[in-house]
């Protein structure tokens, strides 16, 4: 049995309390766990949990989740680990301070867990701190999460939407990149000199060598399905905001499975996916549009 509740709580006494009777629980009949909230709440909820501290698997989400798409891969993988049993998982993909695009990114995630998870045997606790995040993303948890927590009674939720419907919320126009952006367009044969040029212009940046391969590596895919599933060519767009850098591409191309890149592909299986899941892995943010005739997809990655 799959159950996904939403906590809503208040202030970080609550969070230890309620959070820490869920996986006291789990722990008690043996099942396994795995805790991912951003620090230092992570750190204040190990101390509280002392006792059972080492039956539990714990994740910084600070760090699993500053992309929200590398979120749900891994879930599975820990849920995957453990066929046969009930999974117990406390996620908080959203907290304050995350910026209006994350948290939009958040709520696609949250939708997607309960196509994602369908028919599996977990539960999956999201808390969310009703005294620090803004209205709009608690009125986004109700359409996420077919239960909520709030005092001590659980509820359904009277506002919970379709999965798809939410994702479909979600698809909100893309800023316009500037006019100072960098323009390049491509075709099949020319990818080599796209990931250089783009290489190129992330050392100019300051990009640290390894944080510049792994933009170099999320570019050389985008454009690499632009030419095996978008029309064979498309358009490469580079620029940056503040300490922001962003690559887009846009191509004739479209998505049609919102999981694509969320789960971690089979290494033997030829469907796809594989591409938007190193995206995913390597950027610090990814949106990805598909419009009437187009795709677009954009990456992140934070210069600091």
């Amino acid at each position: 049995m799959f159950s996904h509740p939403a906590l809503l709580y208040r202030g970080e006494q609550e969070f230890l309390e309620r959070v820490g009777t869920f996986v006291r629980g789990a722990v008690a009949v043996g099942e396994p766990v795995l805790v991912a909230v951003p620090a230092p709440r992570l750190h204040a909820l190990r101390d509280h949990l002392d006792a059972v501290d080492g039956s539990v698997t714990w994740a910084d989400m600070s760090d699993l989740g500053r992309n929200p798409g590398r979120i749900l891969s891994a879930l599975q993988s820990f849920a995957d680990a453990h066929p046969g049993r009930h999974v117990h998982i406390v996620g908080e993909p959203v907290w304050a301070g995350r910026t209006p695009a994350e948290m939009r990114e958040a709520t696609r995630h949250e939708a997607l867990i309960n196509l994602a998870f369908a028919g599996r045997t977990a539960t999956i606790l999201c808390p969310y701190d009703t005294s620090a995040l803004p209205a709009y993303v608690v009125h986004d948890a109700h359409r996420t999460h077919p239960v909520l927590v709030e005092g001590r009674a659980p509820w359904a939720s009277s506002r919970y939407a379709d999965p798809l419907q939410v994702c479909g919320d979600c698809d909100t126009p893309l800023t316009v990149p500037p006019l100072s952006a960098h323009v390049l367009a491509y075709a099949e044969g020319e990818l080599a000199g796209v990931r250089a040029y783009a290489d190129q212009w992330a050392s100019g940046l300051g990009l640290p060598p390894a944080r510049r391969t792994d933009l170099t590596l999320a570019i050389g895919e985008a454009v690499s399905n632009s030419v095996r599933h978008g029309g064979g060519r498309g358009t490469l767009r580079l620029w940056t905001i503040s300490a922001t850098m962003f690559a887009e591409t846009t191509d004739s191309g479209g998505i049609g499975d919102p999981l694509t890149g969320r789960r971690r592909p089979d290494p033997v299986s030829a469907d796809g996916g594989r591409g938007v899941w190193m995206m995913h892995q390597l950027c610090d943010l990814v949106e990805i549009r598909t419009l009437p005739g187009s795709l677009v997809v954009r990456l992140s990655m934070d210069l600091d």
